[in-house]
């Protein structure tokens, strides 16, 4: 499979710039993937989609305000986004637009920095001097990190803080939202409860590499950046007991497909934590998850790549021409599917 084959048409306006008035309030298009048979319901309907025994696993990774404004000694403005911390807290992996030099110092609200690498395609290490831990001072001068799709020409709207955010976030590192999860509310989950569905959990810090276009032709040889995955024990046993009682693993977002996917690549599921390197792509062997809780995503991306994998591209462009046709809302605050 081709890059190219991964691409679509979508119209401007069917780009979500605001999620839903309320979380479960988006769009559900349902995909039964044996048979092709799609359905069009809401969010709030997925206690009637799944069933007694399935089990439900969430990213808990929490966003943190990870664009910051920066100037060069020559005042030059420059957009920082942190990405990663390094082996010194202080020390960053950092995405910048510009050109710095290796030892060149650089002004940041309430603190300074120095930039000590650089490892192309605008990744640089910058070394920090703060007066607090990074995310504490980040969560004082940082913005939401929205991807550029959404337009904020008059800077991050104040409920952005806590709409590019899910309801069960917990551990602070992502730069970017699972954004599958942002659908669902306490009330959702409870009522999925009631109705004998369970809920785990993990944590994958979502980077930007996940959401950047590719740009090999040739599948085979992409490669996306590995993100960081913390699968607990106790999720790996209960999906060792769902699957032993023949329940379903729903996975919420592609961040979570990945992240246990690549706990399992070589045949046995694994607690820990790790890196998340794998790519999935049409071809791949899904050894974990049974069905997948997803926005729609960017063509020619990773994200639809990986949706393809699990859906057939066939069906995936099917289902993607008809959330076109009834005008649903596409990408980060936008509608939802859910592949069966």
């Amino acid at each position: 499979m081709r890059l190219a084959d991964l691409a679509y048409a979508l119209p401007a306006e069917l780009i979500a710039q605001e999620p839903a008035p309320e979380r479960s309030a988006a769009r559900l298009l349902v995909l039964d993937r044996a048979s092709g048979e799609r359905r069009h319901l809401g969010v709030r309907d997925l206690p009637i989609c799944l069933r007694a025994g399935d089990l439900v696993v969430v990213n808990d990774t929490r966003v943190i305000p990870a664009r910051v404004a920066a100037r060069r000694p020559s005042g030059g403005r420059l957009e920082v986004l942190f990405v990663r911390p390094l082996a010194a807290e202080a020390e960053w992996e950092v995405l910048v637009r510009g050109a710095p030099r290796v030892g060149e110092r650089l002004h940041l609200p309430q603190a300074e920095g120095e930039w000590s690498a650089c490892l192309g395609d605008g990744r640089w290490h910058l070394r920090l001097r703060v007066d607090a831990p990074v995310l504490v001072w980040l969560d004082r001068v940082g913005e939401v990190p929205l991807p550029p799709y959404i337009r904020r020409p008059q800077g991050p709207a104040p409920t952005d803080r806590e709409r590019y955010q899910t309801v069960y976030a917990r551990a602070a590192g992502a730069v970017a939202a699972p954004t599958a999860g942002l659908h669902l509310t306490e009330p959702l989950l409870e009522e999925l409860r009631g109705a004998g569905v369970e809920i785990a959990s993990l944590t994958l810090h979502v980077g930007p590499g996940s959401f950047l276009p590719l740009r090999d032709d040739d599948l085979e040889t992409a490669v996306v950046a590995s993100e960081r995955y913390e699968l607990p024990p106790l999720t790996v046993d209960r999906i060792g007991a769902a699957q032993a009682r023949g329940s379903r693993i729903i996975a919420v977002g592609t961040t979570t497909v990945r992240a246990l996917e690549s706990a399992a690549v070589d045949g046995t599921l694994r607690a820990g934590a790790g890196e998340a390197e794998l790519f999935i792509r049409p071809g791949h062997r899904f050894r974990v998850v049974d069905a997948l809780l997803t926005n729609f995503h960017l063509p020619r991306s990773s994200l639809l790549a990986l949706v393809a994998a699990f859906a057939g591209w066939d069906r995936t462009r099917a289902a993607y021409a008809d959330a076109v046709r009834l005008r649903y809302r596409f990408y980060s605050f936008g509608d939802a599917m859910l592949i069966t």
